[in-house]
């Protein structure tokens, strides 16, 4: 599998390259994220295929932190943008004490096809994911 060490690779300061979401924890918004991965993926010169596997592993992590059930709380994402990748990170912030899931066997294979590294932290009552995407020449 290929896994990052780390849950943040670029440089800890914030840049006008970062874009930060906060918003509920419903599978509803989950669009907002994949449309921002979308907008910025394209700023970076990703090709069409990159951008639809960006916007795939968002999606699949954003699940991944609220899990099927309905719950009261948050999902913070961040991008943060380097000269030929696009690094992701999201947690999720919940009113209740219930754990997250674990992240299954397909998921992991999933984002395996889909971005170059990737990890998920299962913590309660929050999670943390992180990914990276690198621009590949189209």
């Amino acid at each position: 599998m290929r896994r990052g060490k780390a849950l943040n690779r670029l440089t800890d300061d914030a840049g006008p390259d970062e874009v930060r979401l906060e918003f509920p924890a419903l599978s509803e918004y989950f669009r907002l994220a994949r449309l921002t991965a979308a907008g910025l993926g394209s700023r970076l010169g990703f090709t069409v295929d990159q951008v639809e596997d960006l916007k795939l592993a968002i999606d699949e992590l954003c699940f991944g932190l609220t899990g099927p059930d309905l719950r009261s709380g948050t999902l913070t994402v961040r991008y943060r943008l380097g000269r030929d990748l696009i690094e992701v990170s999201g947690e999720s912030s919940f009113d209740d004490d219930q754990s997250t899931p674990a992240q299954s066997e397909l998921s992991r294979i999933i984002l395996d096809a889909l971005v170059d590294e990737h990890e998920f932290h299962r913590e309660s009552p929050s999670s943390r994911f992180w990914i990276l995407k690198r621009r590949v020449p189209g």
